[in-house]
Order: C-alpha cells, then sequence, then structure tokens
C-alpha cells in the first residue's frame, strides 16, 4: 500500500526544520566601564568628572549666597526696623544676641544641609557611573 499524502502537504516536500546559532545577537563591542574612562582620565572621563564637579560647586555657590543673605541682610533688616535695635534678649540688645550667638545655628544647618545634598549627588553620579 503506498502512503496517501495528506491535504496541503506534499509527500517528496522534506519537513523544515528550524537552525538557530549559539550567537543570538550581534556581535557586541567590548564592554568599557566608565570607572575605568575615569580612572584612565579620558576624555568621556574628564567629561564625566567636570558634571560632578560642576554640580557640586552650583550646590556650593547655592549654599554661601543663602548664608550670605541671611548675614548681610541682618544689618539691613536692623537699619530698615530701628525698634529692632532696642528689644533686648536676656538683657542683650537683639543685634548683638544674633550676631553674636543666634547666627552660628544658621552656619550648622547649612553646613549639614550642604553635606547631605553633597552626599545626595555623589551617590546619583556613582548610581550613573555603574549603570554605564
Amino acid at each position: 500500500m503506498s502512503q496517501v499524502p495528506r491535504p496541503g502537504r506534499r509527500a517528496d516536500v522534506p519537513r523544515r526544520v528550524t537552525v538557530t546559532s549559539p550567537r543570538t545577537a550581534a556581535a557586541r563591542r567590548p564592554r568599557y566601564p566608565a570607572l575605568r574612562e575615569i580612572d584612565e582620565q579620558t576624555r568621556l572621563g574628564e567629561v564625566y568628572m567636570h558634571s560632578l564637579l560642576r554640580t557640586q560647586f552650583r550646590l556650593a555657590l547655592f549654599v554661601c549666597t543663602v548664608l550670605a543673605c541671611v548675614i548681610g541682610g541682618l544689618p539691613l533688616l536692623f537699619l530698615l526696623l530701628p525698634d529692632l535695635r532696642e528689644v533686648h534678649l536676656l538683657g542683650v540688645p537683639l543685634p548683638w544676641a544674633v550676631l553674636g550667638g543666634l547666627i552660628y545655628p544658621a552656619f550648622v544647618i547649612g553646613a549639614w544641609l550642604y553635606v547631605r545634598q553633597a552626599e545626595r549627588n555623589e551617590r546619583h553620579f556613582a548610581e550613573l557611573v555603574e549603570r554605564r
């Protein structure tokens, strides 16, 4: 007896086989980590470092500007509101109390905020370098 071909399939056509290669992706360029770029001081490494330095410099300028405005604004405040000069805090005139003691907590808070933000910038930079 001869085999009868199924409908839609010819008897003389071989069955199709899918051939795959173990290399499924195109040839990749060797990975050159950004940390290595920075260590070897290549042009790209310089760009990364300049971006970090620029960010940190901008932060430092911002914090210094805010503190300078607060400190520089105090004499202006006492000049524009002369009644404040007459106020005494624990027997000490208010301008002397503010400039002699109450200004230092502003420095400490400004420094704390600066360090916190600088560390955040550095973490962001490290994540950026590790992602690449």
